[in-house]
């Protein structure tokens, strides 16, 4: 039976393409580089702010490192706003507490305390890990792992709920069942939205008996 359910943040919880794509353009913006291309624009809702930088720096020290000075001090609330969340997120998660532990591991660093304050979700969750931890970001298995240790359950009695290919291969590597949301992944347990997770822990539940 599953006893951890770990959620994804992007793509998830909700749907972040317009935040990431305008936070990443204001800071471009800020170091005289030009917008996300398309390319960027879909690498930017699952990879770590560190690999996007990375990717458009080239390897050229002085921008990278002008990139993550910007980033230091910014507002985040701008880009917290255009989050969109498909409902009010609390009183689900408090609904599945009571029957499942949760966990939030996600590709996100910096930005994950302030952002679990915006979406409500204070008390919520037995274990978070992400890029703010010095591990290696997804597709690695690393996030994953450590919130299995934080939380004190076995890998097996796990699923993680997830919205990209990368987050698929996370849950492979770490040995966790996985469930797919959305049109950007490809799984033979697929939901539209998270509206319909109850629905598919319960029949991931019954094969698992």
């Amino acid at each position: 039976m599953i006893e951890l359910v770990m959620f994804d943040a992007d793509g998830v919880l909700f749907d972040s393409t317009e935040s990431n794509v305008a936070y990443y353009n204001w800071i471009f913006a800020k170091v005289g580089e030009p917008p996300l291309d398309r390319d960027e624009e879909i690498s930017a809702v699952s990879y770590a702010a560190s690999e996007v930088f990375a990717g458009r720096a080239g390897g050229d020290a002085a921008k990278l490192g002008a990139m993550h000075e910007v980033t230091r001090n910014m507002d985040q609330a701008p880009f917290f706003k255009m989050l969109r969340p498909p409902f009010e997120l609390r009183p689900f998660m408090l609904e599945l507490k009571q029957r499942y532990k949760l966990a939030l591991a996600t590709n996100r660093s910096a930005t994950v305390p302030a952002l679990v304050e915006h979406l409500g979700l204070d008390g919520v969750f037995d274990a978070v890990a992400s890029a703010l931890d010095k591990v290696r970001p997804k597709p690695a298995p690393d996030i994953l792992r450590l919130c299995l240790d934080r939380a004190g359950v076995d890998a097996t009695k796990a699923v993680y709920v997830g919205d990209s290919r990368i987050d698929r291969e996370a849950a492979e590597s770490a040995g966790v069942h996985f469930i797919g949301v959305g049109s950007r992944i490809e799984h033979h347990r697929l939901i539209d939205t998270i509206a319909e997770l109850r629905t598919a822990l319960e029949m991931l539940d019954a094969s698992l008996k």
